[in-house]
């Protein structure tokens, strides 16, 4: 953008200028920084002390907050024109929300003293903000509200980590590997049967079976068999367990899958169909020998079960918040664009667990905390995890481009991978071999891919694997340094994964030297830690940084991925069902509801009202009964009342009626009736005056909460809706109501049905929220 366009833009199309003269906009701009920022770069983050008010100068980026759960909820959209850091310059308070880059935005910051100066002493400036900041908090607390799972507001799972839902039976989260197959089996009503497995088949003569639940661990031994029989090998495994933990495909409800590679395309768990497999399939260029076995595990468990949900979690989803600058290698940029060549991510599952059980063991939202995750185990990554979000990891094109690994799986820069698939002529597959032959631990230390192998060959001064160790320890420890650095800091420092959780020696020197940084182990914690239930601090207690040893649990967070994802789905097919949007209309002509006390005044004492038919509405039907309205200048006569019985009398006429009677009610919803005008009522066997109680309804929508979710509203949303017809209508101001005992149905009263030609029966759509209050 020119210099001569920007200082146009600034006067045209930034509201908050427009009561400024164009000299003093000219001084806010000359005394602001301009700045670029990529794609799921952080703008500003939630933490931060208020230094600037920025304005989005093109490009487009979101204001957002991270729940306890991990999961973003996005309370404004920003696009060229707009503010953002509000609340924060306004108060000098630390910022409560992120605002994170869209694509690759140009931003003006004004520094505070600039704001201060010229900003702050323009009233009408200041009106625009507060009015600015009111509608994003409204928008804060309803997100944050609403975003709350049931078992995210309960105190023993404030983090919704549980798997409790309200349909019984079993989800298994199914993770087919290469030389091991990991599952387990959750109960849905009860937390505590959780079982796991390891299907352990690298050694071709013999297979290792080994299931856990609890404390209670089994082993069986057998000969090799096929995929197609894992669920009955699975059954027979449990069985070990004893009767009440055994497998039973019948009592499956969902299956989670989790699959190595998801590339550019999945940035979450999806529900599996035959195109999410063909794209799976695809992306096996960079995935040779993951992504086809993930695909053949997930082809067996659809044959057997074919009536339940099956789900792809996968490994990179997590990454996929990575900005360019962090997924990108200095190679030729087109290897990105046409190859797909750039840092993916793995182990995202294994991550995010860790990052949500870090919130949960340290009481502190995610949405606050800057976490390094080390996943240290048959592979091996570190995550730096800011603010709920991965902003980079050690992990790249493949699952071998990362740490020295301590198992087969290696390191390999990927330049030289460039260089031999494209000048070599290798094939991915030959590629993987080359990477998976004498690469990691074994390949440097020559004896063992076990850390404790290793560990002991080092203790009695073996070089080779003293320098294995070494090298491993170092890569841990540099990468920690580097992600500190990357985030500006550091709250949670998480060791997971079988070389993370049994491994004191990696541990220790992984924080050695990392003192100043607020790393401070206790080494006495740290040694004697011994087997980890769900986790353990061993930071010392005047440690600024946690650190945390966590059990790995892929598996649950594949399953409670998989029963995000169910969800996600079933509504947005709703959404999209042809009937879905649709929403009867129902014309309301005046009526009465009466409290019993009016009911034995106007009908005699004891009288019960006697219904002569339902009505739309669930227990609602209208009544044989019939009272005159008597107003100050006249009467209706007839007025149908409704039942059953309420505790309060409500007269509900139309807007051309109040003339009639001579007196005014305001538009109000049911039940709202402070300050409304009274009216008499007559019946057979007398009268009553009520003090209050007659209005004009507000048009409303009845609809339960399985509606509110397909229509993407709340109790309280003020909606538009269009009303087919004749003469189509867009009303307005229509009032949504949610509760269990609704049925669907928009109420408009007589009045408003004669002025669109609308009877009973025909159809309306919301066209858009209009208020979220």
């Amino acid at each position: 953008m020119s210099e001569i366009d920007l200082k146009q833009f600034f006067l045209e199309q930034v509201r908050l200028f427009e009561h400024f003269p164009a000299d003093k906009v000219d001084d806010i701009v000359s005394q602001g920084q301009l700045a670029s920022y990529e794609g799921n770069e952080a703008i500003l983050e939630t933490g931060d002390d208020s230094k600037y008010l920025g304005v989005l100068i093109t490009g487009h980026a979101e204001i957002s907050v991270t729940d306890n759960t991990g999961t973003r909820s996005v309370l404004s959209q920003l696009g060229p024109g707009d503010v953002f850091g509000v609340m924060s310059i306004l108060t000098g308070e630390r910022l409560s929300a992120d605002v994170i880059a869209g694509n690759r935005c140009y931003v003006l910051l004004i520094p505070h003293a600039v704001f201060n100066a010229h900003i702050l002493t323009n009233p009408k400036a200041i009106a625009y903000l507060s009015r600015l900041l009111l509608d994003r908090m409204r928008n804060m607390s309803l997100d944050i509200v609403a975003g709350q799972t049931p078992s995210a507001a309960k105190s023993d799972d404030p983090y919704a980590l549980s798997l409790v839902t309200g349909q019984p039976g079993k989800v298994v989260a199914l993770n087919v590997g290469v030389s091991q197959i990991h599952f387990g089996i959750y109960d849905t009503k009860d937390m505590g049967s959780d079982v796991h497995g390891i299907v352990d088949n690298a050694d071709p003569a013999v297979v290792c079976i080994t299931v856990m639940v609890g404390s209670q661990v089994k082993t069986q031994m057998r000969e090799p068999f096929p995929i197609s029989e894992l669920f009955r090998v699975m059954q027979e495994a449990t069985h070990l367990l004893g009767d009440a933990f055994t497998f039973h495909p019948e009592d499956v409800t969902a299956v989670g899958h989790r699959v190595v590679h998801g590339g550019s395309k999945f940035s979450s768990a999806v529900v599996i169909t035959p195109q999410v497999i063909a794209e799976i399939e695809a992306l096996s260029v960079f995935a040779p020998l993951h992504n086809p076995v993930n695909v053949e595990g997930i082809r067996m468990a659809m044959k057997q079960l074919p009536g339940v949900p099956h789900v792809a979690v996968f490994d990179t989803a997590f990454h996929q918040t990575l900005p360019p600058y962090a997924y990108l290698y200095g190679l030729p940029y087109d290897l990105y664009k046409q190859e797909g060549i750039r840092r993916y991510g793995f182990h995202g599952t294994s991550h995010r667990y860790v990052s949500l059980k870090a919130a949960e063991v340290v009481q502190r939202p995610l949405g606050e905390l800057e976490v390094v995750s080390c996943h240290l185990g048959i592979g091996a990554s570190l995550c730096a995890i800011d603010h709920g979000r991965s902003v980079d990891t050690t992990m790249g094109m493949t699952p071998t481009d990362g740490l020295i690994m301590p198992s087969r799986s290696g390191s390999i820069d990927p330049a030289v991978m460039i260089h031999l698939m494209q000048h070599q002529g290798m094939s991915p597959e030959e590629l993987s071999s080359l990477i998976n032959t004498g690469s990691g631990l074994k390949g440097i230390s020559g004896i063992s891919s076990n850390i404790h192998d290793i560990e002991t060959a080092a203790s009695n001064g073996h070089h080779r694997a003293l320098l294995a160790h070494k090298a491993f320890c170092y890569q841990v420890r540099k990468n920690i340094g580097a992600y500190v650095a990357a985030m500006g800091g550091i709250d949670v420092l998480a060791f997971t994964g079988d070389v993370g959780e049994t491994s004191a020696t990696v541990r220790s020197l992984a924080c050695q030297g990392l003192g100043y940084m607020g790393i401070k182990l206790d080494e006495e914690k740290n040694r004697n830690l011994g087997l980890v239930g769900s986790h353990a601090i061993i930071s010392a207690d005047d440690s600024p940084v946690t650190i945390i040893v966590i059990t790995n649990d892929d598996e649950r967070l594949v399953a409670w991925e998989t029963l995000r994802a169910i969800e996600r789905n079933q509504l947005l097919l709703e959404a999209r069902a042809e009937d879905a949007p649709a929403i009867p209309i129902e014309i309301s002509a005046h009526h009465v509801h009466l409290c019993q006390a009016d009911v034995d005044k106007l009908f005699g004492p004891g009288h019960q009202l006697t219904p002569e038919h339902e009505l739309s509405q669930p227990g609602q039907f209208a009544c044989a009964e019939k009272v005159h309205l008597v107003g100050p200048k006249g009467r209706i006569a007839n007025v149908r009342v409704l039942g059953p019985t309420r505790k309060e009398t409500q007269v509900e006429i139309a807007m051309t009626e109040q003339f009639k009677v001579g007196i005014q009610p305001p538009i109000r919803e049911s039940g709202d009736l402070v300050n409304t005008p009274g009216i008499t009522l007559e019946g057979p066997a007398g009268s009553t005056t009520i003090e209050r109680g007659v209005i004009c309804a507000q048009r409303h929508i009845h609809m339960t909460p399985e509606d509110a979710l397909r229509f993407r509203v709340r109790d309280k949303y003020i909606v538009r809706v269009r009303i087919e017809g004749e003469r189509e209508l867009i009303f307005g101001d229509v009032v949504v109501r949610v509760n269990p005992a609704y049925r669907l149905a928009m109420h408009i009263d007589t009045d408003e049905g004669n002025a669109g030609n609308i009877r009973t029966g025909m159809q309306g759509f919301i066209e858009e929220i209009q208020s979220r209050l």
